[in-house]
């Protein structure tokens, strides 16, 4: 009888366990790498069998979380300044930060005239007292840090910036109309059929935009991931419009 009930025990633990817990990496991660970062975690959990759980933002807000203790596994920004604070800070494994891709910078507007002429004109004045330039906001984003370079260069002082907190949301003013055109990433715009016309910057008119990833604790699935994305993941980066730095 005491056999029974110990084998019923067991019988009954087992049940309410269930399946153990699935492997996954938490991956905080810059919005302007999201599309790629999604294509790229599908074929490392078809190769692993791990899943990769993202959260998106601006480089600055997620550092800022990070910060604060938020969970995250691995943080992958859209500059090298945050990454290298957190590996001196002890926030992340020394020797692990390193730089995943290369942002490219583009100028989408709406209208069919060259971006470039129309930015020109607007910010002149010349397209009427309602010409809006979406940027992201510069003191969180390097991608706005980027497009403020840029304006700077063209020694222009637009009257009308819309700011948005990261550079998705930036993308998001220009589509909605919200902004006659903005400084957007050139992965957000490439291959993709939308209205208007699109300026690819000169990397020579702004900072070079390397991209870094850190891993924030020990951790060997997301240590395997940060791998995948050394390697395999180059096609899928390429793919998105980014560049690679030469070994």
């Amino acid at each position: 009888m005491k056999n029974l009930c110990v084998g019923l025990l067991v019988l009954t633990v087992l049940a309410f366990s269930g399946a153990p817990a699935r492997a996954a990496v938490s991956v905080a991660v810059a919005s302007n790498f999201l599309t790629p970062l999604k294509a790229i975690a599908k074929g490392f959990e078809a190769k692993t069998g791990i899943a990769v759980k993202i959260s998106s933002g601006s480089t600055g807000s997620l550092y800022a979380q990070i910060a604060h203790g938020a969970p995250y596994d691995v943080f992958l920004a859209a500059d090298a300044r945050e990454p290298k604070r957190l590996e001196k800070d002890g926030r992340g494994v020394a020797g692990t930060r390193f730089t995943y891709a290369l942002g490219k910078l583009a100028l989408w507007g709406r209208m069919n005239e060259d971006p470039r002429t129309a930015l020109l004109q607007g910010a002149r004045g010349r397209l009427g007292n309602n010409f809006r330039l979406a940027v992201a906001n510069p003191k969180t984003a390097p991608y706005g840090a980027a497009a403020m370079a840029v304006i700077k260069s063209l020694g222009l002082s637009p009257k009308h910036l819309v700011r948005g907190e990261n550079i998705a949301q930036t993308f998001q003013f220009v589509w909605s109309g919200n902004a006659e055109m903005g400084f957007v990433a050139l992965s957000q715009v490439a291959g993709v059929k939308l209205p208007g016309r699109i300026w690819t910057v000169s990397p020579k008119m702004y900072p070079p935009i390397r991209q870094q990833g850190i891993l924030l604790h020990e951790d060997k699935d997301a240590r395997a991931f940060l791998a995948y994305l050394k390697t395999d993941a180059a096609p899928v980066i390429a793919k998105y419009g980014y560049g690679r730095e030469e070994p």
